[in-house]
């Protein structure tokens, strides 16, 4: 028997589901019920289930977003009334997604598919943060930063960040509350981030431009930024005809 979650704000979309797994009582049990992304984390801390049936638009955090705190995403079946809503990223790496109002035969379809995949927890796993990936792409996903810190989830309005920092495996996000740990790379971030607020000055470090108020010459060819919170934050070559660039200097 697999354990499945429902998370949708939309009390309405939860009911469809739960009639509709009616007729799986004896393959899928339902453990909960959640109406919202925070909600949500909650219990597939709690249950680890196997399935859970994801609404991408939801008050606070997302559907996507919600997926990126969690270490072990489940496998993952979208329901969303937005169909040009990252339907490619569906596409390629999701196991099924259902575009609101779907029938009872699409739902079939989507259900049926889980089960008859035999595809390990990690394959799944790896399939939804193909998704994850693809989705962040998105100019939708780029004006906050969402993070986990132990329990409670914070989200970072992009403005509000001064600095980023690589930390190893992750990004330490520096913000004039303090600094939070995101678990993606500085590319990524290169890569995402609006380039007219931000600039890549060295490998370790990404810099919202308009806290620079000087440049400094350091060693050799690099350079010192002097942030407006006082943080000194080192400066390449190449981050330097970056910065030069991005300034007009």
């Amino acid at each position: 028997m697999k354990q499945v979650l429902v998370i949708d704000d939309e009390p309405l979309a939860r009911m469809v589901v739960l009639e509709y797994l009616q007729d799986y009582k004896n393959d899928l049990q339902v453990m909960q019920e959640c109406g919202d992304g925070f909600e949500g984390m909650k219990a597939i801390m709690q249950y680890q289930p196997d399935l859970i049936f994801l609404d991408v638009q939801m008050p606070k955090i997302n559907g996507f977003e919600m997926l990126e705190l969690l270490e072990q995403p489940p496998a993952v079946i979208f329901t969303t009334a937005f169909d040009e809503f990252a339907i490619k990223a569906f596409e390629a790496h999701a196991i099924d997604y259902l575009l609101k109002p779907f029938s009872k035969e699409r739902f079939q379809k989507a259900v049926d598919k889980f089960l008859a995949q035999s595809g390990s927890p990690v394959q799944q796993q790896k399939q939804t943060e193909s998704l994850l990936e693809a989705v962040s792409e998105s100019p939708v996903q780029h004006d906050r930063i969402v993070v986990k810190t132990g329990t409670k989830v914070k989200i970072i309005p992009v403005n509000d960040v001064l600095y980023l920092e690589a930390d190893d495996d992750y990004v330490s996000v520096h913000t004039a509350e303090g600094s939070f740990l995101k678990n993606k790379t500085m590319s990524f971030f290169e890569k995402v981030l609006d380039t007219r607020q931000f600039v890549r000055v060295h490998r370790s470090y990404i810099v919202a431009i308009d806290q620079i108020t000087r440049i400094d010459p350091y060693e050799k060819d690099s350079h010192i930024a002097i942030l407006k919170s006082g943080a000194k934050i080192p400066v390449s070559k190449s981050g330097y005809v970056k910065l030069k660039q991005v300034l007009g200097i």
